[in-house]
């Protein structure tokens, strides 16, 4: 069986359908694009076809390239290998455009329309763009656009070029620049498709037996062709570049390179004949690819990310789907787990002490509802399926049938326990009970439990309807059965799983934690805050060390820190910063919640650094380099992920890479921590570790596992694929 298929017509046209063997949704291979252009040839050869369409056999069109088809190139024939990849599809889809006409006349060629049941990604637009009639079907789930930049490329098959030629610089950049994807009646007014039909196929097959040849000729290939809103040397557009080109440098610092990259290639290209615009675009996307940070996010952002969602590290166990789920606790993290999973069509019970809470905790379901119908991502019928799905109450009887706990009750070990034998009188022998924390250690926790093989950590991060991790964390007596029934649930829920071994702060705290940490070391030490600030967003950090720790709150961080250095006693690192939180705490400065923090706020919004911290941090008058300060922020982090992988907290390196990039937003531009170490080499690791550790302490010396790296002049990524 081939990825293509065609059926000639008795009416004279030609159906292309796009069907991959054994995969939910298309993607396009090598093999699958030579398949295409054999029949593309056949179908322009055949005098009895008089169009072509290309549609597809699933309920989508296709989800973009196979991204590891992309790495393949790379990895084959290095630079060569991804610009002659590259360059075959760009000759497959010009020839659909161009469908046979004589090159210089642009007469006599055949209509070829695209037919879109669903939704199309990636090089599922840019095969219809280069279509000459694109049909979608009125499909409101459906999402068209290119989403390639949010994976560290962007549209090197074409629809850069193609994108920016029909709609401008300008318009185009939404969907380029941001991965912005529309259902298809905004894909047609923004021009991305041309109908919204209730029968693509057929609306297709009418309009290539009507099509005249002046239909089949792309502005760009008529004479007299102008780019809307300008070119770079034309004054509207030369604006357009200089404005675009302060966007891109303002939101990516710099670190992201195919942005920088998609604007070269368009600015480049705009200037020149459509097919040398295309070998442009086709060079600066080998020179992306060629970069390692694309490699390592597509690596974690889609590879290793899709394998942990599909269960890599899944135990050997029967299926574990929750059919309902009791939750105990209604507060924020308890409300917002109530809702994800009534979403996911799962019936849930969620219990407080007090009815008033119970039913607050529902209505946070109520409220997200609400504001997705105001939006039109929702309907009435769908927000009452979803509360229907909620019984809001206090009574534990509730629990019977229940397959799955999740309590999320206050971080208190008493009270986690006395919820804990509430539930377990009630609920199944062979249900699970998870516990929702951030920082108490789960075998703790499980001494409450009469079955404690059934225990097992579930860290949500908060809002949990938002945030795409799900921390899961195994005790020292939790079985595999447990396990895959919290891996099948994080599934159920949409959310991506990492699983840990159980230790104080389990992974993600346990790396976010050093990170604030030295923030606030820095502010004692009399660095500009600013400067700490900025440093951390130009190597790619979504938030700098101080915002992070506003957002999160002061007095949580104050609580962590006093229960961290009771459990560590004499050994306890971090007096230095305890200084600096509790005097903010004394301030009354308590972070984004209470309206001052770090930062200054006016009716809840940011405002900037709070000046009384150069009263009482006084900035010293030598400044430290600002690498010295990225070095410090990044190894902060990355050294304690080493150590969580020494440690055997973490057993997957790609769980702590894809973990670093959901939990905390640690720089996505390099893949994670394990990633970003790669890139920057273990010998040059362990050199800076060295040089850090002699100027500021024990904190960064170098772990034992990176030194044996360096001396062997591996990698962890090397070793993984030796392993």
């Amino acid at each position: 069986m081939t990825d293509f298929t065609m059926e000639k017509g008795a009416d004279g046209v030609a159906v292309i359908t796009w069907d991959v063997p054994g995969k939910s949704m298309n993607v396009l291979s090598m093999d699958g694009a030579t398949a295409l252009n054999g029949l593309i040839d056949d179908a322009l050869a055949d005098d009895a076809v008089k169009g072509i369409v290309i549609t597809s056999g699933k309920k989508d069109f296709a989800a973009g390239m196979d991204l590891k088809v992309i790495a393949g190139m790379k990895d084959a024939n290095g630079a060569q290998g991804v610009f002659d990849g590259v360059m075959t599809l760009h000759h497959l889809l010009r020839k659909i455009e161009l469908a046979g006409m004589d090159p210089k006349t642009k007469k006599g060629g055949k209509p070829i329309a695209s037919a879109l049941p669903g939704t199309a990604l990636g090089i599922g637009l840019e095969l219809p763009l280069a279509t000459h009639r694109i049909f979608a079907a009125d499909n409101a789930k459906a999402k068209i656009g290119l989403p390639e930049i949010m994976v560290g490329i962007f549209p090197g098959a074409g629809g850069t070029t193609r994108l920016t030629r029909k709609l401008g610089a300008m318009m185009a950049a939404p969907f380029l620049l941001e991965g912005k994807l529309s259902d298809p009646k905004k894909a047609k007014s923004a021009g991305l498709i041309d109908e919204v039909v209730e029968d693509p196929l057929a609306a297709a097959k009418a309009w290539v037996l009507e099509a005249k040849e002046a239909d089949l000729v792309k502005p760009w290939d008529a004479k007299g062709y102008k780019m809307p809103g300008g070119e770079p040397f034309h004054p509207a557009g030369f604006m357009t570049f200089v404005g675009a080109s302060a966007m891109v440098h303002g939101k990516t610092m710099g670190v992201y390179p195919a942005a920088k990259a998609l604007l070269s290639a368009v600015y480049e290209g705009s200037m020149v004949p459509f097919d040398q615009a295309l070998k442009i675009e086709a060079r600066w996307f080998t020179n992306v690819l060629m970069n390692p940070s694309s490699t390592a996010m597509i690596r974690s952002l889609f590879i290793n990310k899709e394998a942990l969602e599909k269960g890599a590290n899944r135990p050997e166990a029967p299926d574990q789907t929750v059919r309902k789920v009791g939750i105990l606790g209604a507060g924020m993290m308890g409300a917002g787990i109530a809702y994800v999973s009534s979403m996911a069509g799962i019936e849930v019970v969620l219990i407080d002490a007090a009815q008033d809470s119970a039913d607050r905790g529902k209505a946070y379901s109520t409220g997200l509802l609400d504001k997705a119908i105001s939006r039109k991502k929702a309907t009435e019928e769908k927000k009452a399926q979803v509360l229907d799905r909620i019984t809001a109450t206090t009574d534990y009887a509730a629990l019977e049938g229940c397959d799955l706990i999740v309590e999320a009750v206050f971080e208190d070990p008493s009270v986690k326990a006395e919820v804990t034998k509430k539930a377990e009188a009630v609920i199944p022998q062979d249900a699970i009970f998870a516990t929702n924390t951030s920082t108490l250690p789960i075998s703790d926790l499980a001494k409450a439990s009469a079955r404690p093989q059934q225990f097992i950590g579930i860290h949500f991060f908060s809002p949990v309807d938002k945030m795409l991790l799900v921390e899961i964390i195994k005790g020292r007596e939790t079985g595999p059965v447990a396990v895959a029934k919290a891996l099948d649930f994080v599934r159920q829920i949409r959310k991506t799983p990492i699983v840990v071994n159980d230790e104080r702060f389990f992974y993600a705290n346990r790396c976010i934690i050093p990170y604030i940490n030295e923030g606030i070391r820095m502010v004692a030490e009399g660095v500009n805050p600013t400067l700490v600030e900025n440093a951390a967003k130009m190597m790619g950090m979504p938030l700098g060390p101080l915002q992070l720790v506003d957002e999160t709150s002061i007095d949580l961080g104050v609580k962590i820190a006093k229960a961290t250095k009771a459990a560590m006693g004499d050994a306890y690192p971090d007096g230095a910063v305890d200084d600096v939180l509790f005097w903010m705490a004394d301030q009354g400065r308590m972070g984004r919640k209470g309206g001052a923090g770090f930062y200054a706020y006016e009716d809840g919004k940011r405002q900037g650094l709070w000046e009384g911290l150069d009263t009482q941090y006084p900035r010293s008058a030598d400044q430290p380099d600002l690498h010295e300060i990225q070095h410090r922020l990044m190894f902060a982090q990355s050294l304690e992920a080493v150590r969580a992988l020494e440690d055997g907290v973490l057993e997957d390196i790609r769980e702590g890479d894809v973990g670093a990039i959901l939990g905390w937003g640690f720089a996505p531009w390099s893949g994670g921590p394990f990633g970003w170490l790669d890139i920057l080499g273990a010998q040059k690791a362990v050199e800076i570790c060295d040089r850090l550790e002699a100027a500021h302490g024990a904190r960064f010396k170098a772990p034992q596992m990176l030194r044996d790296m360096a001396a062997r002049g591996d990698s962890f990524y090397g070793r993984k694929a030796a392993a």
